[in-house]
């Protein structure tokens, strides 16, 4: 009777159940792995061999068999050489095999029988606790990880010998607990009050932030857009446990998770080159995998050089930025990603370097360094400023400089209006709201409507940029804790809009 063990396997970032089923039947030496293997589970065999040599065990000149079931559902990566080495051993009864039952096992083994880390392992601890077994059984480096989920035991094991023992009852292995967000606190190494100076850019920045807005810098080389940038993370507010969760779900279906630290604990920057292609910036593969967009949920996502980029990939950013999330669709399979993220964008008024430090560029310079950028994805990007060379008294100034902690003080404060407005709704910030959160929040006396006739007409804006404005207009009224929005709060997010305008 062939033996079974509880294992899981990924799609996108979720894990679903696979019984490796183990079958040793009489004939000629051979090792077959069934059930839409990759070459990685296929490969399995040497390792599973050399791994229960060096523990002391051989496998049996007969027919080897591995099913992966479902077996219409594609296995991937080398997680299953742990749950087909158990399986093997329980066939041969080393080790009861009611034990099996209990858990999901998941791993891969080096040729000297260690155990080594594997990817989604927090995903495959929270299919245990769906499921309802009492553990789940995961090599030592990725224990730390799936102790966020709570009401699981997580029992980490570094050799298959050590599982073994386990199984047999010969040894106690603690499982670990589950971890709080108290454990996990951020250390950034920058801070905004390293930087001199640009203080229309921090005030436009800490807008940006306090409504979740997509923000687009414009300036010449060395001004500081992307110091700027960089420090966008140490002001936004901390970090949920369920957005560290989350968070942490992707980067180790990905791969990218630190062994020593067992969890995302700061916001995300993502800040891929411009020579990305579409599929590594939104996801996908023959296998989809999360891209950048994904990388970046919960954070920033900055792109440096922004004509720079192909204009098929920008295209591919506007479904992700307007829905909070990215499908990619395969045949037979079709997988969604998590996306919702800050876009900050950079870029120089043209591309002429001459130009640029005689600080004149032409509008045929402009126009083909302008061309990647249209205007749906213009329109996307809330503010658009002007980043200007820092003046001399700036840089040699004594004076200190605001720190971050004092700016995410006051956009935390302004969140939390936002929440506690926008409450029993999917929506958590001012950039998510839609037509009918804009009409009741954002109503505008006779002043600021007859503003905004004015701006409309003058610049050619768009019905998008008309209902951008109004979501930056109401962001600078809840930094001031202001009920209602003002002329002036208008007039302020209306100078956000330079392209608008004509300035460059």
């Amino acid at each position: 009777m062939a033996s079974k063990v509880l294992s899981a396997s990924l799609c996108g970032i979720d894990a679903f159940l696979v019984e490796v089923e183990v079958d040793v039947l009489p004939g000629l030496p051979s090792f077959s792995t069934v059930g839409l293997p990759d070459t990685a589970v296929k490969e399995s065999k040497e390792r599973v061999r050399s791994a229960l040599r060096s523990c002391g065990f051989d496998l049996p000149a007969r027919k080897i068999t591995i099913n992966l079931a479902p077996a219409d559902r594609k296995k991937e990566g080398s997680s299953f050489d742990l749950p087909i080495a158990v399986g093997l051993l329980s066939f041969h009864h080393i080790f009861p095999s009611e034990r099996l039952n209990d858990f999901i096992i998941s791993g891969e083994l080096s040729l000297d029988g260690r155990v080594r880390g594997i990817k989604g392992a927090l995903a495959m601890a929270f299919l245990a606790k769906t499921i309802g077994l009492k553990g789940i059984i995961l090599p030592k480096e990725n224990v730390k990880e799936a102790s966020l989920v709570e009401d699981i035991p997580i029992y980490g094991v570094e050799s298959l010998g050590e599982l073994v023992d386990f199984l047999r009852k010969e040894v106690e292995i603690k499982p670990e607990t589950h971890s709080s967000k108290e454990d996990f606190e951020p250390d950034y190494s920058v801070d905004f009050s390293e930087v001199k100076g640009q203080y229309y850019g921090k005030r436009a920045i800490e807008v940006a932030v306090a409504g979740g807005h997509n923000l687009l810098m414009v300036g010449p080389p060395g001004t500081g857009k992307t110091m700027l940038a960089r420090r966008i993370p140490t002001i936004l507010p901390p970090l949920t446990f369920e957005e560290m969760t989350e968070l942490t779900k992707i980067y180790s279906c990905a791969g990218l998770i630190n062994p020593k630290y067992g969890v995302i604990k700061e916001r995300p920057f993502r800040s891929p080159h411009h020579t990305i292609t579409e599929i590594a910036l939104v996801g996908g593969g023959h296998i989809p995998k999360p891209g950048e967009v994904s990388l970046a949920h919960n954070g920033v996502l900055f792109l440096d050089e922004l004509p720079l980029f192909e204009k098929s990939t920008l295209e591919a950013l506007r479904q992700p930025m307007e829905d909070g999330k990215i499908t990619i669709s395969r045949a037979g399979v079709s997988v969604t990603f998590p996306a919702r993220f800050m876009l900050v964008a950079a870029m120089n008024p043209c591309e002429d370097s001459v130009g640029l430090m005689d600080g004149d560029c032409s509008p045929s310079q402009k126009m083909r360094y302008y061309s990647k950028l249209t205007l749906p994805l213009l329109d996307r990007i809330d503010i658009h400023i002007e980043i200007p060379k820092v003046k001399f008294h700036d840089m040699i100034s004594d004076r200190e400089e605001e720190s971050s902690s004092a700016i995410r003080e006051r956009i935390c404060k302004a969140r939390e209006i936002q929440l506690k407005r926008f409450k029993g709704k999917k929506i958590f910030c001012n950039s998510q709201m839609g037509t009918r959160e804009l009409r009741k929040f954002c109503k505008l006396d006779s002043k600021s409507l007859d503003l905004m006739e004015i701006a409309m007409q003058r610049y050619g804006m768009s019905a998008r940029a008309f209902d951008r404005i109004l979501k930056v207009a109401r962001t600078i009224a809840d930094l001031e804790g202001k009920e209602s929005v003002e002329t002036y709060h208008v007039s302020e997010a209306i100078q956000y809009r330079i392209l608008d305008r004509g300035r460059l």
